[in-house]
């Protein structure tokens, strides 16, 4: 899959193919196609137990509160940083079937002379708040600590990342070796109000964030933010977006920074339904992060992936391309468009998938279905149908 071009313009890569050279023939675990490496269970040498430890952030969305808390001055804006740092790890987790006994560690670098105390504080308090959140919805995830390192060379502003380390049941994990042909692909809607969910949500999520903020905000920001991009950066790359964060987004309530600040969605409440009524019935999930639409690539064995039946892109995402000028192919190679959660199952358990869903008044649907690949190497494919344009991937 080629590297698309204004993304990696800005010094980012969706596909992070020179990443996934280096670990090709690295140890994969005890399950070769899971979503996150499993580990046997070095915690309490249990053989029917495993480990699974994961990696993650907000990303460069940190950037954005940054952004807004200098012009607002409202440091609460870094609680909703908070939450998309931790959801970013767990969402990750509940992809191989873990949502319960989830130990979080958290680490802020920061630059100081940018990043105050109270911003520090409003962080550390948005975690903890989260955590609770987590726990009246019956997900059991504790705080570890953390580290907070004031590195001033590395960063003008601030970024959040999270690590997290859960025990399993090895009979739970879901294995993405085990997507094959004829499964249907459920997507769950990244957008809305589901009914945990304080505020309306975007569907932003926290991948792709930094073409997101460029395409989208006005040079006011490079000329009172130089801290916040890269200097090698083309010019013509740095903030070169008509807006301000508080303009209205077009077709939406929601304005620019509610919109690109619009915290993750945690689906956890979800999965955790889904695991204990038919989760073993399940052949694979894939959170649709870094990569959007095109991360399923990485997972399965021999198929193509069609999807012919996506959710029609919520205003953010439809605002980025009409200003940016940005193709319909790198959109969906780099933003979730709308789905960020697909599930794999035999037909028709979909059906049993959408309803919970509804329940928690997340809209969900059958967005594609898999078949065999076409590539006589046994390569995996993807054909994204749109209204006026056949996208293909492999």
């Amino acid at each position: 899959m080629e590297e698309n071009n204004r993304y990696s313009k800005r010094g980012v890569s969706s596909s992070k193919k020179e990443v996934h050279a280096v670990v090709e023939n690295m140890d994969k675990g005890l399950f070769q196609g899971s979503f996150c490496k499993v580990t046997e269970d070095l915690l309490t040498g249990n053989p029917s137990l495993c480990n699974v430890i994961h990696s993650d952030g907000a990303g460069t969305k940190s950037i954005l509160a940054y952004l807004a808390y200098k012009e607002n001055g409202d440091a609460g804006v870094f609680h909703g940083i908070a939450q998309d740092s931790i959801v970013m790890n767990l969402d990750d987790l509940a992809c191989v079937g873990v949502w319960d006994r989830i130990v979080l560690s958290s680490t802020v670098n920061r630059n100081a002379r940018n990043f105050p105390g109270e911003a520090l504080a409003s962080l550390i308090e948005g975690t903890e708040t989260f955590l609770q959140n987590l726990r009246e919805l019956g997900i059991d995830v504790v705080s570890g600590g953390g580290e907070t390192a004031d590195v001033g060379d590395l960063t003008g502003t601030v970024a959040v990342d999270s690590c997290a380390v859960a025990v399993a049941k090895r009979d739970v994990i879901i294995d993405n070796a085990n997507i094959t042909s004829d499964l249907s692909i459920v997507g769950f809607s990244s957008a809305g109000k589901a009914s945990y969910e304080n505020t309306l949500n975007s569907g932003i999520g926290s991948n792709g964030l930094t073409s997101a903020r460029h395409e989208l905000l006005s040079k006011h920001y490079a000329e009172n933010y130089p801290e916040t991009y890269d200097p090698q950066t083309e010019e013509k790359f740095i903030y070169c977006g008509p807006h301000r964060m508080n303009d209205p987004l077009p077709t939406s309530e929601l304005t620019i920074g509610e919109a690109l600040l619009s915290p993750t969605r945690t689906y956890l409440p979800l999965i955790k339904k889904i695991s204990e009524e038919i989760g073993k019935e399940l052949k694979g999930a894939v959170h649709c992060s870094g990569g959007g639409q095109t991360k399923c690539l990485r997972f399965g064995t021999e198929v193509k992936y069609v999807k012919d039946n996506l959710f029609n892109p919520p205003p953010i995402f439809s605002e980025i391309q009409k200003v940016s000028k940005t193709s319909a192919r790198e959109m969906h190679q780099v933003y979730n468009m709308g789905h960020r959660l697909e599930l794999f199952c035999k037909p028709p358990l979909e059906n049993i998938l959408i309803d919970l869903a509804n329940e928690f008044k997340i809209e969900a649907k059958v967005i594609g279905r898999t078949v065999p690949s076409g590539n006589p190497n046994g390569k995996n494919q993807l054909q994204i149908s749109l209204a006026d344009e056949i996208l293909q991937y492999e």
